[in-house]
């Protein structure tokens, strides 16, 4: 159930990977432009909270894609701490702003499902 829950890690990070590049690096593109709507008149007040957003996303990344690494190279307390740490707060930051924002519960899910995932299946493996 770990390497199940280490899969997810992967891709609840690559996700996030994905988000930072949108929020950091492509704040003017179409597909951010499509993903966050924002309006024009509000995109160039809202580039530096949405460069330094993408940062959050991409150290939650790295944390977990770290864990992966470490796990597999035997270090497997190390690993998952590092996974966990990474995906869990992907989960809380889904779950704020699920309940804070209930126009943008679409995007919460989207956020958190795969870590979820990955919290459920590494949480059942440490557990059996």
């Amino acid at each position: 159930m770990i390497a199940v829950g280490l899969v997810f890690t992967v891709l609840a990070a690559l996700l996030h990977v994905y988000i930072f590049w949108m929020e950091s690096l492509a704040w003017d593109g179409p597909q951010a432009r499509k993903t966050f709507g924002v309006p024009d008149a509000e995109r160039e007040a809202t580039r530096a909270f949405a460069f330094n957003q993408g940062f959050y996303n991409l150290f939650l990344a790295t944390a977990a894609l770290l864990g992966v690494i470490v796990t597999a190279a035997g270090a497997p307390a190390v690993g998952l701490t590092l996974a966990l740490t990474g995906t869990g707060s992907m989960l809380a930051a889904a779950l704020v702003l699920f309940v804070s924002s209930p126009d943008k519960r679409r995007a919460a899910v989207t956020q958190g499902f795969l870590s979820l995932l990955s919290v459920a299946a590494i949480v059942i493996g440490l557990l059996v």
